[in-house]
This record gives C-alpha cells, sequence and structure tokens, in this order.
C-alpha cells in the first residue's frame, strides 16, 4: 500500500540527525503530517509529527537542532503481513492517518495510510446489508437488541461488516432494518462516521422479508453489480476479489461458498441391493455451504416481489432454473455465521 500517490517510502525516512527544519520541508513535501526517523540499517526509531515539531519549538527547540529527541519512539507499528483491513481497523480505533509496518526486527518495511485504503481501491458496487432479523435462535442474547447489534469485541457485529466493506472500496451501503431498527440507525447515522453513505431499507414491523425481499425496497437501480450480505456475520472475504471473480465469470449472481465437513461418527456401509458393497469407518463428509455473502447483477432486481417474505435463494433457484449463469466463489478467507450461542461464542474466540 504506497503511502500517497507519487510519494515513496524513502520520501518520508529522516535519520536522527537531520535537522529539524529539514524535517518541517521533508512532512510538508510528502503531505502526510508524518516524518519516519530511521537509523542506518533502516530500524525506526521514533515518528514525528508536525504537531510534535510544533511542540518542540515552543519549547524552545531550534531549527537546526536534530530531530533525534523529538518524535514519539513509542509509535504504534504493526508487523509485516498484516491485513489491510486490520491496519485500517486500528487506524480509524486510534485515530491515526498513518501506522508504519516493520518487521521482527523492527526495520522498516511499509507505511499504511488511511487515505490509500480508504481512498485508493474504491468501486462502483454498492451493498445491501440484511439487518432485519429478530436472531430468535439467540434466546435471550437478542432480547432488546438486534442481533447484528451484539458485540464482537469492541464494536457490534454490523460495525465489522461496515468496516470491511469500507476497507474494500465500497462507499454506497444500505442496511435493512426491522426489528429494534432504532438502535442500528443511531449508531451508524448517515454513515459520516464510518466514510461511506449509509441509507436504510426500512421493513414494516409485521411483514418481514427474509435475505431477499429487502432488495425491492431500494430507491434506486444500481448500475453496476450489488453486493449482498447477511447481518450476522464475522467475515474477512475480499470483497474486491468476489467482485472481480463474478464479472470473469460474466455470472448474473455469485454465492459465496465455504467448505464444511461433516464427521460421521460411525462405520458407514454402502449398500447395493441388499448387498454390503463397501464399509467406510467414519467418513468426513465435505460440503460446499452457503456463506450468506452474493453478487448480484441489477437486472435480477426487478424480478423480486414487493412486500412479501422472499428469500434470495428463491432469487438463485430461480436462475438456475432458467439456465442463467451463477457463479461459486469458493472463499478462504475467516467466515463465522453468528445464528447460535455457541458460533456467537466461538467469533468472540476467532476475533480474540
Amino acid at each position: 500500500m504506497s503511502p500517497t500517490p507519487g510519494t515513496d517510502l524513502v520520501d518520508l525516512i529522516v535519520t536522527p540527525e537531520a535537522s529539524i527544519l529539514s524535517v518541517i520541508k521533508a512532512i510538508d513535501r510528502t503531505g502526510l503530517g508524518v516524518a519516519l526517523v530511521c537509523d542506518r540499517d533502516h530500524h525506526l526509531a521514533s515518528v514525528v509529527t508536525d504537531g510534535d515539531i510544533r511542540r518542540a519549538l515552543i519549547n524552545g527547540c531550534k531549527l537546526d537542532e536534530p530531530i533525534r529527541d523529538v518524535g514519539n519512539r513509542s509509535f504504534t507499528a504493526v508487523r509485516a503481513g498484516t491485513s489491510r483491513m486490520e491496519a485500517v481497523d486500528l487506524m480509524l480505533k486510534r485515530g491515526f492517518h498513518c501506522v508504519p509496518v516493520v518487521d521482527k526486527t523492527g526495520q522498516l518495511v511499509d507505511l499504511h495510510t488511511l487515505s490509500a485504503a480508504l481512498v485508493g481501491d474504491r468501486v462502483d458496487s454498492w451493498a445491501v446489508v440484511m439487518a432485519g432479523g429478530k436472531g430468535e435462535r439467540l434466546g435471550e442474547l437478542t432480547k432488546g437488541v438486534p442481533k447484528p447489534m451484539l458485540p464482537i469485541g469492541d464494536r457490534p457485529i454490523l460495525e465489522h461488516i461496515i468496516r470491511l466493506l469500507v476497507t474494500h472500496g465500497v462507499r454506497r451501503i444500505f442496511v435493512s432494518v426491522n426489528y429494534l431498527g432504532r438502535m442500528i440507525q443511531d449508531h451508524f447515522g448517515d454513515g459520516t462516521d464510518f466514510q461511506c453513505r449509509i441509507d436504510y431499507l426500512h421493513e414494516q414491523e409485521d411483514t418481514p422479508l427474509g435475505t431477499g425481499g429487502p432488495l425491492a425496497l431500494l430507491p434506486e437501480m444500481p448500475t453496476h453489480p450489488l453486493v449482498v450480505m447477511n447481518g450476522d456475520l464475522l467475515t474477512r472475504i475480499h470483497i474486491g476479489r468476489l467482485l472481480a471473480f463474478h464479472r470473469s465469470g460474466e455470472y448474473v449472481a455469485t454465492m459465496g461458498l465455504r467448505e464444511h465437513i461433516v464427521q460421521v461418527p460411525f462405520g458407514v456401509a454402502e449398500v447395493k441391493e441388499s448387498r454390503i458393497v463397501k464399509l467406510v469407518e467414519k467418513p468426513k463428509l465435505n460440503y460446499s455451504i452457503n456463506s450468506g455473502i452474493y453478487v448480484l447483477n441489477p437486472e435480477l432486481l426487478p424480478t423480486i416481489p414487493k412486500g412479501r417474505m422472499y428469500p434470495i435463494t428463491d432469487l438463485l433457484n430461480g436462475c438456475l432454473k432458467n439456465g442463467t449463469r451463477v457463479g461459486a466463489y469458493h472463499m478462504q478467507e475467516t467466515w463465522h455465521d453468528i445464528g447460535l450461542p455457541e458460533e456467537y461464542a466461538n467469533a468472540h474466540q476467532a476475533l480474540g
């Protein structure tokens, strides 16, 4: 992830002996408001912001003095290999504009910047997140709180989804609401605090619309493939790769699939005409299950009935019946469907 268009990482690096004035010029030149102080072996010693320099000058430092004692030696950095979403999550949580990347020896290897992450990979697709369900299988957990607002770590499930979409360039998001929907709207507002625009699709309290029906409430038709997600998922799926797969296969619809292995605890007999032909001891059965993540072409949306329960699988089954191409995207990233109390507990453990 490059710091900013036209800026090399080397432009941000200064030596401990560099004068405060030269560091001011470097910060001004790159436009990031930060300089990285590294020794001759490229180990990151401190991070200097324009605020650090202002405070140093107020405290009597001179412009020709070295920068070595001005910066923050207790800086926050991430290890090489940290995903973009994790880095963005950290920056949004701490209010940072950038965060350096170091290897296990402390050498500087890269810099994540919020501007590059949230602007550089912007996509034209919108997203719809289905967040109107009651989550009755979770019992007491959803008495007084909608399932998408149950916390995972330090934020609600739905916030993890919104941040995932934003991190991968989705800037317009619709959220379907019904059960205790006001709690969702109060938390997310119009999306400004999450670097996106959020609009709400309001289901009638006595007429839940299922996983597909809220799509008929969209106020306008999208012009690009639409990402649709259930609002009770904890996942790291790469939205850009999902959209690229959909387009490259020229599919009208794509379903995200997840591998699910079932261990049969008994020996299984394969029988043919009253005769055992094969014995398998405690076999493992491998299934591709629906992850609750989809991509739909805009032309499918007018076929969705209005004002009634409509599972999105009905739409996909209709495509299959008509011979329309439906893509199978086998996702490898983390995925948890939070439908039962034990699954909710597993999602907590996965995040921790």
